[in-house]
């Protein structure tokens, strides 16, 4: 795990507040039909092709809520999996392996299916440097997971929050009075409470472009709904001296033309937001 934001002490905390969601006071329909000593075994079923995630989580949830259980698993997060695949065989106690069914799928459908996504979009751009980056458009308390997917993937996470990096959108800049204005509150708000974080302006044109520039102090320049022409352009001025990502109004269709405009990084909001899950399922055999 090399994001910062997945630690032991975060996932778990995720896994007992979705079993307190889905769990609550007790799964009743297994224990009312499920003798407690009754042992069972059961495997992870891939129904369709892509990129799996989810397989170390799954591991954790197992554990989590039982730690008598057997799991063995077969494939590895990021492998590209064909209909058919067995992910993983758990086998215990059959009461907990069917209360834990339905958290396993859950995140391992919604993350797989956004690893997918990601890689299916990383290969389009495959031939420039331009690299695939999540936002926060993501699900209330799922955003961790979701960009552990992206990661899985293949894309690069941006900021997780709104704690662990500046950026300067539109709004911002608008009500500060402008990019110089914006610039110059950051900065001071940063060194008063003795902060080290990255700054981001968003830049609707050229002439943005250029006041950003001749501002400095900044660590990344956003090129925000701009066309080919003016963001080919934009980053003809930035030469490099700056981090380019290009945001908004990015579709599957234009993602190459924009890769191609010579930027470093892609936001693609539907990367977590607009994505199909995979179809996964646990049976017992």
């Amino acid at each position: 795990m090399k994001e910062n934001y997945l630690t032991q002490e975060n996932i778990e905390a995720f896994i007992q507040s979705a079993f307190k969601e889905d769990v609550g006071e007790g799964d009743h329909s297994t224990l009312a039909a499920i003798p407690r000593d009754q042992d069972g075994r059961a495997q992870l079923i891939i129904k369709e092709d892509g990129i799996i995630a989810g397989l170390e989580l799954a591991v954790m949830i197992f554990n989590s809520y039982d730690p008598s259980l057997q799991i063995e698993v077969f494939l590895k997060d990021g492998q590209q999996v064909k209909k058919g695949d067995i992910g993983l065989k758990v086998k215990g106690k059959a009461a907990s392996i069917l209360t834990t069914e339905r958290l396993v799928l859950n995140c391992m459908q919604r993350m797989s299916g956004i690893a997918t996504k990601t890689h299916q979009l990383s290969e389009v751009i495959s031939h420039t440097k331009a690299k695939l980056l999540d936002t926060r458009k993501t699900t209330p308390n799922f955003r961790m997971l979701e960009k552990w997917a992206v990661s899985i993937g293949g894309g690069k996470n941006h900021r997780f929050a709104l704690y662990d990096m500046i950026m300067l959108k539109d709004n911002h800049i608008d009500f500060s009075g402008g990019i110089e204005q914006a610039v110059a509150a950051t900065r001071k708000y940063l060194k008063e409470n003795l902060l080290d974080l990255k700054i981001e302006v968003e830049t609707r044109n050229l002439e943005e472009v250029k006041e950003v520039l001749r501002v400095g102090g900044v660590d990344v320049i956003m090129l925000d709904n701009m066309s080919f022409e003016m963001m080919k352009e934009a980053v003809r001025l930035i030469n490099g001296k700056i981090p380019t990502e290009a945001s908004g109004g990015i579709t599957e269709e234009n993602l190459k033309d924009v890769a191609e405009c010579g930027v470093d990084y892609i936001s693609v909001g539907a990367l977590t937001h607009h994505v199909k899950s995979m179809d996964i399922s646990l049976k017992a055999y």
